[in-house]
């Protein structure tokens, strides 16, 4: 042992304790990667101080693990504070505590992880969104009733788009539908999702559009929640129908589209009358109005019966005389009449003699007055537009000549 520490090279100073963690110090806490660091793990640990919150954040496997510090000054504005065996996202900076020699993370921010995350962000879009006027009522457009051609987009594969076919084509036989695909599950979901909007949007011939998938897991919808989604079908002139096939919770979809049903079933109900029920409606409707007709002409039968008996009370003479009393009113009226047309025809006539000969150019020209043409044909109405030896051609009450400019004179005041 004591020829092993003879062969050892000591050199002349060595570092101190405090030395050392300085050093260790200063390389943790001047990095720029550990001064704003996000960090994962799950709460093991927490307990309250008087000068803050102590925690200490794991990996789930219990592999690893990092003291963590909130100081009262920072408490009241986390979103979350640290809950034992919860998961969250920490934001911080690595500081190290030279008295204990360790590193722990001075937390600025506590959200929550995995489907806590997810839900806060939905909230935080939802409320933003709100606050635009997306979701307003007063954004939404009607459905058309009896729509010509109804757009669909969903995925190929999903069983949606199998079962909006079906519905259309036993509620309204013929319907022409347009198909526009898409993505509706994973990442680049929103994008395809907006995309096919857009397709449609440029096609112009769909009266209403179905937006589907098939039900599934949370994190299946998450694309409902993408706010490139949502503005798409607030921007969309076409009216949409959001049939998403889930009823846990609305997305953002849902609360944004014209009209909402929780099938892709449903959608295509709300989207299409039943054609049975219209013909059904159109025959009471028929029935209803024979009937209102077989009614009236029963009533107007009565009336003339009641007439005619009248008729055959009063003796021949006395309904002479009444008939040709009658024909003679009629006749001082119908000569009343003509006579007073006739007379308003003559005056309206006269006025808009008067007014053609006043707009009439040639009785213009008659007065003395000329009109100046250049060799183009346009009409002369300034001096600004002539020039010195322009030929011009001055049309007259009878006849043409052709003149050339000689002098421009200035305008009178």
């Amino acid at each position: 042992m004591t020829s092993y520490l003879s062969d050892l090279l000591i050199p002349d100073t060595a570092l101190s304790v405090a030395g050392l963690t300085t050093y260790i110090q200063a390389l943790l806490e001047q990095d720029t990667e550990l001064r704003q660091v996000w960090v994962t793990g799950e709460v093991s640990s927490a307990t309250q101080y008087r000068s803050g919150l102590f925690f200490t954040l794991q990996d789930p496997d219990e592999k690893a693990a990092i003291s963590c510090v909130v100081w009262n000054s920072q408490i009241d504005r986390l979103t979350n504070l640290p809950t034992q065996g919860e998961q969250f996202i920490i934001l911080g900076r690595v500081n190290v505590h030279p008295q204990r020699g360790q590193y722990q993370l001075v937390v600025w921010q506590v959200l929550p992880a995995g489907e806590g995350l997810r839900a806060l962000r939905y909230r935080q879009l939802r409320h933003r969104l709100e606050a635009e006027g997306l979701f307003d009522a007063s954004h939404k457009q009607a459905l058309p009733t009896h729509p010509r051609v109804v757009a669909v987009v969903t995925s190929p594969q999903a069983a949606a788009w199998g079962d909006i076919q079906r519905t259309l084509r036993r509620r309204y036989p013929g319907l022409h539908v347009l198909f526009s695909p898409a993505l509706v599950q994973g990442d680049q979901a929103p994008d395809s999702i907006a995309r096919a909007i857009h397709r449609v949007i440029l096609d112009g011939r769909a009266d209403v559009l179905i937006l589907s998938r098939g039900g599934g897991a949370t994190e299946d919808m998450a694309c409902f929640n993408d706010e490139r989604v949502v503005r798409a079908i607030a921007e969309c002139p076409i009216p949409i129908i959001a049939g998403i096939g889930h009823q846990r919770d609305e997305s953002l979809a849902d609360l944004v589209a014209d009209c909402c049903a929780h099938t892709p079933t449903a959608a295509a109900e709300q989207a299409v009358p039943q054609l049975a029920d219209l013909y059904a409606e159109h025959r009471e409707r028929a029935v209803a109005l024979q009937e209102a007709l077989q009614y009236r002409l029963e009533v107007n039968r009565d009336r003339l019966q009641r007439v005619q008996t009248r008729l055959q009370q009063l003796k021949l003479d006395r309904k002479l005389a009444h008939e040709v009393q009658m024909l003679g009113w009629m006749r001082q009226r119908l000569i009343q009449r003509n006579g007073d047309q006739l007379q308003q025809a003559t005056q309206h006539t006269q006025l808009l003699q008067q007014k053609l000969n006043t707009l009439d150019p040639q009785a213009v020209l008659k007065r003395g007055y000329a009109v100046v043409r250049s060799a183009k044909g346009d009409i002369v109405r300034s001096t600004d537009t002539l020039g010195l030896g322009q030929d011009l051609l001055i049309q007259l009450a009878a006849g043409q000549a052709t003149v050339t400019v000689k002098e421009i004179l200035e305008a009178s005041s």
